[in-house]
């Protein structure tokens, strides 16, 4: 297990502290944190500390100490901000091997003795109740675990966008027009006109790549005003979006592995007491970096050779979820679709060459569900009209977007993928909603 890294100490009267994990017996500390628990045994009494970095036992023998300071430690209530000082001596049966003899104890923040939840996880909460007192929810070590490795996740990604050479920006989220219409868009009053809630940077980062940048990435917040009320859906997202010049839909797959991959990656390297503190230790892999490239034609005969579904699927059917859930378990692992039919995706995706039905678009799933979206973008001006032409766009709406096409706009390919879907596959959650802090939903809007 790697050891706790303390933050370097930032000038103040509030941080003479040392983290419970870096005590050692012999030293003359003030530790501070939550009242996790109380136990009194009649002569002696414990109260364990808790802090980022872990635990640390206080002890009172109660015929050593004023008698003021141990009724202050053991009538402080659970969940309470305290500041104790002592001296840390080595007692094998504590939780860390050490324990605290206070000298000094104050009551920083007082709690109330009724909580929404139990903090020590000894008692379960609904998810509900979790999301509604997310504050104390995050006080246990498994949720904690969560979004420390969200963390390592997103720092893996922007250092493996680094690595392929791209620049980090960061796109409009109040716009005037949707990226793919008027479908699932959150509209806003601003300043007197209608404006909307931005369901993707795709329109903007693609016009980064006809600039000097070339190669961009954007780690941000996305909306989308879709129904969906299910484990895997979220009407707030973060999307993690790439998009290159000069590459094709092979190349932005070929990226799209190697920042997969790294996420895993920054996990294993950086992240092991958390994959402990959710039991994920022994069964967390990476990924090889390799993931099966299958034609969409391929991939329905697949699927109807699997029997999963009640009617066979045709040219241009999207995968219901029964389908993806078949086709994980018959490959399981990360795979590609490629080749989807041009109809099913949006107008910006180009065509191949060969066959203006079939698009250059894929996508990536997980065994558990879609992560991915991307393709090669269509880069020629009169193309793209034709584009927003067949699927009943005014172009006109767009002409921020599409005059730069006019001025030299690159081949150009790139993807988005969704942040909370990837740490919710990487870590087997059972819903997003626990791989984001404060989610927005269909019936959650507070916290």
């Amino acid at each position: 297990m790697a050891a706790f890294k303390a933050a370097p100490p930032i000038p103040g009267s509030m941080q003479d502290r040392t983290f419970t994990a870096l005590a050692e017996a012999g030293d003359d500390v003030t530790v501070a944190g939550w009242v996790h628990e109380v136990r009194d045994l009649g002569g002696i009494a414990f109260l364990i500390l808790r802090d980022k970095a872990g635990k640390i036992q206080v002890k009172f023998e109660k015929d050593e100490l004023d008698d003021e300071l141990v009724e202050t430690g053991l009538s402080v209530h659970r969940e309470s901000v305290i500041r104790v000082s002592g001296s840390v001596e080595e007692e094998p049966r504590a939780p860390t091997g050490v324990e605290v003899t206070p000298d000094t104890l104050e009551v920083v923040a007082e709690a109330d003795p009724e909580l929404p939840l139990d903090p020590s996880g000894k008692v379960d909460a609904e998810l509900s109740t979790r999301l509604d007192n997310r504050t104390l929810d995050l006080r246990k070590d498994e949720p904690k675990a969560i979004f420390e490795i969200r963390a390592a996740v997103l720092q893996a990604v922007r250092e493996a966008f680094r690595d392929h050479g791209s620049t980090e920006i960061n796109t409009p989220k109040i716009v005037a027009t949707g990226t793919e219409g008027g479908t699932e868009l959150f509209p806003i009053t601003y300043f007197g006109q209608e404006a909307f809630m931005n369901q993707s940077p795709q329109l903007f980062k693609q016009l980064m790549v006809g600039s000097g940048l070339e190669r961009v990435f954007e780690i941000g917040p996305i909306f989308r005003a879709e129904e969906h009320n299910t484990p895997r859906h979220l009407n707030e997202a973060t999307s993690i979006d790439f998009e290159s010049a000069f590459i094709d839909a092979d190349g932005a797959m070929d990226v799209l592995e190697a920042v997969v991959t790294a996420a895993y990656e920054g996990v294993w390297e950086n992240a092991q007491p958390e994959l402990e503190a959710l039991d994920r230790a022994d069964d967390f892999t990476v990924p090889d970096g390799e993931f099966e490239r299958i034609p969409y034609e391929e991939i329905i005969e697949m699927v109807n050779a699997t029997g999963a579904l009640d009617e066979q699927l045709v040219w241009g059917d999207d995968l219901p979820t029964e389908a993806e859930k078949a086709l994980g378990e018959e490959l399981g692992e990360h795979y590609f679709i490629t080749n989807w039919p041009s109809e099913v995706k949006p107008f910006y995706i180009k065509d191949t060459d060969d066959d203006p039905a079939v698009s250059t678009g894929f996508d990536l799933m997980h065994p558990r569900l879609e992560l991915v979206s991307g393709g090669q973008r269509e880069h020629r001006y009169e193309k793209l009209i034709a584009g927003f032409e067949q699927q009943g766009l005014d172009p006109e709406a767009f002409e921020y977007y599409t005059k730069m096409f006019r001025y030299g706009m690159p081949p150009h390919a790139g993807w988005g993928l969704g942040a909370e879907r990837l740490i919710m596959t990487m870590l087997d959650l059972d819903n997003i909603r626990e791989a984001v802090i404060f989610p927005r939903d269909r019936q959650r809007l507070s916290p």
